[in-house]
């Protein structure tokens, strides 16, 4: 499917919003990524990567119309333990009370667990279409028993179900686009015709500085870390400069994060600039530091100054 000229729209035009959910760490980014075909979400082996609710935007072609899904990646459902917690469930209730289809993400290589129920539970209400997307495919013993134990959580009996994995499957994956593009009501087009994300660039960059920094720092530190891009400027020689915080929550994690001789920082920002110089096609300066926000994860004013909000 094609990305859409801007004046080559049709009169009839299909367009929606799909909420993405599941508990933490099931694969909603990766599955929201490869939707889209392009880096819009952070990923890492970590739960609760993904702190707020992020739309991905696919525009193409369909059989006969222009179509438009706006997916709403969500945080993993869980039973939170602070302020911060509280705010990514809410995101996912409030993502869930305004959508035209759901794509409930599970992993096909366990059980249902006490947080799938909680999922199931939200979703349940949902009377429009529901895709029940069993992920992790190619490391599941038991795929087919899996997703029939998740289905019998929800009571019924037109769900689609979607058998994938979201890293190593592209045809399953465009199979499902396809599926999910076939089922969005007639609508005017909610984005423009050419973006992939509702998020400011500095948002994205954040959101990538931040992953790097989870996939480093081991323990408690990475989910007490924030991160914040103050400014991007673009130089004369096209070189993209750029100055960020990565926030944590005591004196001691801004020890951990800066690392002996400040190798820590530096492996952070090494990284982190070689994602954004791949992604951007352009060189890339990142400048980083490391600030403290006491307790930030349970303070409700200092999660609106980081943008949860």
């Amino acid at each position: 499917m094609d990305s859409i000229p801007s004046d080559d729209l049709l009169n009839k035009t299909y367009s929606g919003f799909v909420a993405i959910v599941g508990k933490p760490n099931v694969g909603k980014s990766t599955l929201l990524n490869s939707l889209l075909g392009a880096k819009v979400s952070a990923v890492t082996p970590k739960p609760q990567t993904t702190r707020r609710g992020m739309r991905g935007i696919y525009t193409g072609y369909g059989e006969t119309a222009p179509y438009q899904a706006v997916f709403v990646d969500t945080p993993g459902l869980h039973k939170p333990a602070d302020a911060l917690g509280k705010y990514m469930n809410n995101e996912v209730h409030n993502a869930l009370s305004d959508v035209d289809a759901v794509v409930w993400v599970v992993d096909l290589r366990r059980p249902p667990t006490e947080e799938d129920k909680l999922v199931a539970r939200a979703i349940s209400p949902f009377d429009k279409p529901l895709w029940l997307v069993g992920n992790k495919l190619d490391v599941a013993k038991y795929p087919d028993e899996a997703l029939n134990a998740y289905e019998k959580l929800l009571e019924r009996d037109d769900i689609i179900k979607v058998k994938l994995s979201a890293q190593n499957d592209p045809e399953a994956v465009q199979t499902l686009l396809a599926d999910v593009l076939k089922n969005l009501p007639e609508n005017p087009f909610f984005f423009p015709n050419y973006g992939r994300s509702d998020q400011s660039r500095e948002q994205w960059a954040a959101e990538i500085i931040r992953e790097e920094a989870m996939q480093a720092l081991r323990d408690e530190i990475p989910y007490s870390v924030a991160t914040r891009v103050n400014s991007w400027v673009e130089r004369d020689n096209g070189m993209q400069v750029l100055e960020a915080d990565l926030i944590v929550e005591q004196g001691s994690h801004r020890k951990i994060v800066i690392g002996a001789g400040a190798k820590m920082i530096k492996q952070i920002g090494l990284r982190a600039r070689k994602q954004l110089e791949v992604f951007l096609n352009k060189k890339v300066y990142l400048d980083l530091e490391v600030s403290v926000m006491t307790n930030w994860r349970s303070d409700t004013e200092a999660l609106r100054e980081l943008g949860y909000e």
